[in-house]
């Protein structure tokens, strides 16, 4: 095997010596010079000061460089599912994991391999029974992920690292192959100016090393970065596929308008669940939020839920339907029923009676619906409000002289008001913020234009991100119904062609 200095022509490195050879001895005579004037001192003296401003100027912009990456990193989206969100977890920790000595740039099928864990990790929580979960994605997926991560990284790339546009792979793959050569030559210029310079050798190798360390580190900054970025992109599109987001059409998920409200340009409206017993005070509580009695023209036909529903437009909160119920203890809505009404709604109104300390129905109730969503956790559970009625009831009953402050509570009434909204927070398991209460008697109104309608509009983007994850299921399943009949079709064309082709 031939060595280096076998491959290049000694008389043209002889000729790149002597044209060098000048440059090489101007910095022992010159430090020989600095010492015989005496100003060897002074010229060190400025040389640690440049090298530590140098270095701390490099690890500033290394740190700067940092922020920067971080901030362009792939990031979860706010509207995942929480089953989306842990495999997003588990993509946060392999990328975390990654080192660029195990995953080399320029090894495409190590980074392959790389791309295909991440694939793996993403599939073993959404099928984490099967043996083989990667074997469940489907050809035409399989390359969407690929497309839509390629597309992303090179945007990232092109934006954040410089002079990438200019870089070519065969640039990486000569520097990567002449690595060793040029750590060789570099060795062998040490040597020979350790030999001829001590002093001027030693400080050069002490600025050489900060200077290497500072440029190495940003390197393997870049490099660290740019694996964790590939794996976070695989990792997102792959979430985005196995939580029903990434189709096979072109278009973006929307929110699409109702049944019942096909006839107006609006989008999918939020849906209100208002839950509760028997004369808990369900009709009661649309009203006041409706501000007076719902009129006929309100009601909509009924929808596939089974409910009544009501259009609800108020200042600063989107479009939504509000569903009327029967109670929960009924035998109108068994626990099918309510939970069927639970998974179609973005926001639940759970009506609790202040004076009626029986709530083991509601807290069984509610525990059902919360089981429920925990076994579909392709679905974001909708924000509960507990509004607890009736408050005029309590003790002293004749007393009512609202506003009552329940943080410091003056008099009985208020007293009782707090002390019914801490249990009932402890007896349905909801935070104490959740429960709100509220008047809902004739000509006593109270606290659901300020307290109650505060709640909801502080839900309401927990309930939009709910809405779209509903939204979500129902176009998959239109676009699942709509690729197979197009499937249909095309094989149905191709057949009848088939007799003509076979003539010919």
């Amino acid at each position: 095997m031939k060595t280096l200095f076998d491959r290049l022509d000694r008389l043209r490195l002889t000729a790149l010596l002597l044209w060098a050879l000048p440059f090489v001895v101007l910095p022992p005579l010159g430090a020989f010079w600095l010492w015989q004037a005496g100003r060897l001192s002074w010229w060190l003296a400025a040389l640690l000061v440049c090298s530590a401003a140098g270095y701390g100027l490099q690890a500033w912009l290394l740190r700067r460089d940092r922020q920067l990456l971080a901030a362009a990193a792939t990031a979860a989206d706010p509207r995942w599912s929480p089953k989306a969100e842990g495999a997003w977890t588990t993509v946060e920790q392999l990328a975390g994991a990654v080192k660029p000595a195990d995953w080399p740039l320029h090894d495409g099928s190590r980074l392959w391999t790389l791309g295909q864990n991440t694939l793996e990790t993403v599939a073993r929580c959404y099928h984490p029974e099967q043996e083989r979960p990667l074997l469940e994605l489907t050809v035409p997926h399989t390359l969407l992920i690929i497309e839509r991560a390629s597309r992303d990284l090179r945007a990232t790339v092109t934006d954040h690292i410089p002079l990438s546009h200019k870089l070519k792979m065969g640039d990486l793959l000569r520097a990567w192959r002449w690595k060793d050569a040029a750590e060789r030559l570099v060795t062998l210029y040490r040597a020979g100016r350790l030999v001829i310079n001590p002093l001027d050798a030693l400080l050069g190798e002490a600025w050489g090393h900060l200077r290497g360390q500072a440029y190495g580190q940003a390197w393997m900054e870049t490099q660290r970065w740019l694996l964790r970025e590939y794996v976070r992109k695989v990792g997102y599109y792959a979430i985005e596929l196995y939580s029903g987001r990434l189709t096979l059409t072109e278009t973006e998920p929307t929110a699409q308008a109702t049944q019942a409200t096909q006839a107006t340009p609006i989008d999918e409206p939020l849906r209100i669940v208002v839950l509760g017993r028997a004369n808990a005070g369900k009709s009661s509580l649309i009203n006041a939020l409706f501000g007076r009695l719902t009129a006929a023209t309100d009601v909509l036909p009924d929808t596939a839920m089974g409910l009544m529903p009501h259009r609800l437009e108020r200042e600063g909160l989107t479009a939504a339907l509000i569903f009327d119920t029967p109670g929960c203890d009924t035998e109108l809505l068994n626990e099918k029923a309510l939970r069927k009404a639970a998974m179609e709604a973005d926001l639940i109104l759970w009506v609790c009676a202040a004076h009626r300390p029986d709530r083991q129905l509601d807290r069984l109730r509610l525990d059902t619906l919360r089981a429920g969503f925990v076994e579909r956790q392709e679905r974001r559970p909708p924000p509960v409000l507990v509004v607890v009625s009736h408050i005029d009831q309590l003790r002293p009953p004749r007393e009512w002289q609202p506003p009552y402050d329940l943080l410091n509570p003056q008099g009985s009434k208020a007293m009782n008001i707090r002390a019914v909204v801490e249990a009932v927070a402890e007896n349905l398991a909801v935070p104490v913020a959740t429960v709100i209460p509220v008047c809902l008697a004739e000509n006593r109104i109270y606290n659901v234009d300020d307290a109650l309608w505060a709640a909801m509009l502080d839900q309401q983007d927990e309930a939009i991100k709910a809405r779209f994850l509903r939204c979500l299921n129902q176009r998959i399943r239109e676009e699942n119904w709509a690729l197979l009949r197009r499937q249909l079709a095309n094989t149905g064309r191709w057949l009848l062609k088939l007799p003509g082709r076979a003539v010919q």
